[in-house]
């Protein structure tokens, strides 16, 4: 048994626990592998795991329903955006628990759903999510992976940073956005209005509007609704709403001490 710095004892051998849940191990072994060696079939999954092509069909399709893995063109199945993201920029206990309360006010307010997302490099993950009591409602969606430049929350943040510092992050990856030089034009007018909005971008029938948080680089919160929902005369009433609810998670994460910082 080791000791890291942080106190964390690491034991060098484990064993099996003795009541362990097979199907999550196979889930979490399918994660590993794409991770750690590359795309695979449905068959060759199966071959791994030792069960039969539609178990590993069916691993494989959770896998992806929470990002941790995605189809290429060719069928293959690989390691999704949550495994392809770095270390996230906030502790995101902290950040979770900071903004809970203030979402969930936030919800009171406007009687829409709200979240809070991390962008890493290009990515947008969700990190808690809100709902609203509304019966026609945005569900959660925490723990899911967009691109940012399709999302409010990402184009947000994105706007906080200067034209070069897009265009580094987008070098080679101009395919993947279709036009910078008309996404740079969308974040100047994101800066100007303090909000972005993603008008069914990345689902159908979801409309949002996001805000970045203050001071804290990557951080955001959105309010999600139902399209039909959506009126563009109320915008800058929920764009007012947004930077409220994005000042008090701002103060609430200055108070917080991280180790290191």
């Amino acid at each position: 048994m080791e000791t890291s710095l942080t106190g964390v004892y690491h034991c060098m051998m484990k064993n099996r626990p003795a009541y362990g849940i097979e199907s999550v191990d196979h889930a979490l072994a399918l994660a590993t592998i794409l991770k750690q060696e590359g795309p695979l079939r449905v068959t060759d999954a199966a071959l791994r795991l030792g069960v039969a092509p539609s178990t590993a069909h069916r691993l494989l399709a959770m896998l992806v329903y929470r990002d941790f893995a995605e189809r290429d063109d060719d069928r293959r199945y690989a390691a999704g955006p949550i495994l392809r993201l770095p270390a996230a920029p906030e502790p995101v206990a902290d950040l979770r628990r900071v903004a809970v309360p203030h979402l969930q006010d936030l919800v009171d307010r406007t009687d829409e759903t709200a979240n809070v997302l991390l962008v890493v490099d290009d990515q947008a993950r969700f990190v808690v999510t809100v709902e609203c009591g509304q019966a026609l409602r945005i569900g959660d969606r925490e723990g899911r992976v967009r691109p940012a430049h399709l999302t409010s929350a990402g184009r947000a943040v994105l706007a906080t940073r200067s034209d070069a510092e897009v265009r580094a992050l987008y070098a080679g990856r101009e395919s993947e956005v279709g036009d910078v030089p008309a996404l740079l034009r969308d974040l100047h007018r994101v800066r100007r209005l303090g909000f972005a909005v993603n008008d069914r971008q990345t689902e159908p029938g979801m409309t949002t509007v996001g805000c970045a948080v203050p001071g804290h680089p990557g951080v955001a919160v959105t309010l999600a609704m139902p399209t039909v929902r959506y009126r563009r005369e109320r915008l800058q009433e929920w764009g007012g709403e947004l930077a409220t609810t994005a000042d008090r998670i701002a103060r609430g994460l200055s108070s917080v001490v991280v180790p290191g910082r």
